[in-house]
C-alpha cells in the first residue's frame, strides 16, 4: 500500500516509451543524466515551461549544502503526514518485515542514480530526515543526493561528506518523531513544483528542476546547443564584430546565422539551425 506498484507507476508516467526499472519508474540513460550536470535550470525552464507547458518544475526554496556539487539523477518520491494513531497502525502493518524506521525503508531500496525526493511538509524540529549515518548510507546506495522537504541533523558530520548533494529546509539536533509515511514513488509537491517518480532531478547553486523524463533528451540536447552558441556570441561580442542588440534576440538575423555556421565549421562543431 505505502510503496506503489510498478504497474501504477507506469500508469502515472504513460508518455515515457523507453526502458523502466523494476519498481516501474522511467529509467533515463545514464548518459543523459551525465550530459544534464551542464545544463542549467535556466535551460530546463526554456524546454519545459515555454515549449512545452510544464509551469510548475523548479523550486529555490532549499538550502544548497554543497553547491559545488551539481546533483542529477532520477526521483524516488516520498511523502509523510503528521502522526495519526489509527494511520500509524495501518502503515506498521504494512510494513511488516521491514526494519528500523520509516525513513530507513525508503533508503534501504535505493539504487544507484536515485535521488530520494522527501515531502516532510517542512516540519524542521523533530522532522530530520537523516542523520550523518543515513547520508551516509543514502550516499553508498545512489552515488547521488537527496532533497528534503524539511530537515536535518548531524549537520556538521554530513558536511564531511564533500561528495553527496544535500538539500533541505533546516537543521535540528533532534530525532525525527511523530511522523507517519504515506507513499513511496508518487506524485509530492516540492516547494512549489510537482515532482513524479522518475523524473530526473538538476540541483544547482541556483535551485532544483524537476524534469519529466520524457523531456530530459530534449533538455541536455538544447542546452549543449545554447551553450555553444553562447560561445560565439560572447565571442563577437568580446572582439566587436556584433552588437548586443544583435547577438541578445531570441533569433539571430540571416548574415549572423551564417557567421556562426561558419564558424561551428572552422571550430569542428556540429552546426545545428536554430528553430524559427
Amino acid at each position: 500500500m505505502i510503496f506503489n506498484s510498478p504497474e501504477r507507476v507506469a500508469a502515472l508516467t504513460p508518455l515515457w516509451e523507453g526502458p523502466r526499472l523494476e519498481d516501474g519508474r522511467p529509467k533515463v540513460d545514464d548518459s543523459i543524466l551525465e550530459r544534464m550536470k551542464a545544463a542549467t535550470n535556466d535551460e530546463v525552464w526554456s524546454v519545459c515551461e515555454k515549449r512545452n507547458d510544464y509551469h510548475f518544475n523548479f523550486t529555490n526554496q532549499f538550502i544548497n549544502m554543497h553547491p559545488d556539487v551539481i546533483l542529477t539523477g532520477r526521483a524516488v518520491t516520498a511523502q509523510f503526514v503528521p502522526r495519526r494513531p489509527d494511520l500509524e497502525a495501518v502503515v506498521m502493518k504494512d510494513g511488516e518485515g521491514r526494519n528500523g524506521g520509516q525513513n530507513t525503508w525508503i533508503i534501504d531500496q535505493l539504487q544507484p542514480g536515485d535521488v530520494l525526493v522527501v515531502d516532510l511538509f517542512s516540519k524542521i524540529e523533530d522532522g530530520t530526515f537523516i542523520g550523518d549515518n543515513l547520508a551516509t548510507a543514502v550516499r553508498r546506495r545512489t552515488g547521488k543526493g537527496i532533497v528534503i522537504q524539511g530537515g536535518i541533523r548531524d549537520y556538521q558530520r554530513i558536511d564531511e561528506l564533500t561528495d553527496f548533494s544535500v538539500f533541505h529546509q533546516g537543521q535540528h539536533p533532534s530525532a525525527i518523531l511523530e511522523v507517519t509515511l504515506v507513499g513511496v514513488n508518487i506524485p509530492v509537491l516540492i516547494g512549489g513544483a510537482t515532482v513524479m517518480p522518475g523524473d530526473v532531478v538538476l540541483g544547482t547553486p541556483e535551485g532544483l528542476s524537476f524534469i519529466p523524463p520524457h523531456l530530459a533528451e530534449e533538455v541536455v540536447n538544447f542546452a549543449e546547443e545554447t551553450a555553444q552558441r553562447d560561445v560565439f556570441g560572447k565571442w563577437t561580442l568580446d572582439v566587436g564584430r556584433y552588437q548586443s542588440s544583435e547577438i541578445d534576440v531570441s533569433v539571430w538575423a540571416d548574415h549572423i546565422e551564417a557567421d556562426y555556421k561558419a564558424w561551428c565549421g572552422e571550430q569542428g562543431l556540429e552546426y545545428k539551425p536554430k528553430n524559427r
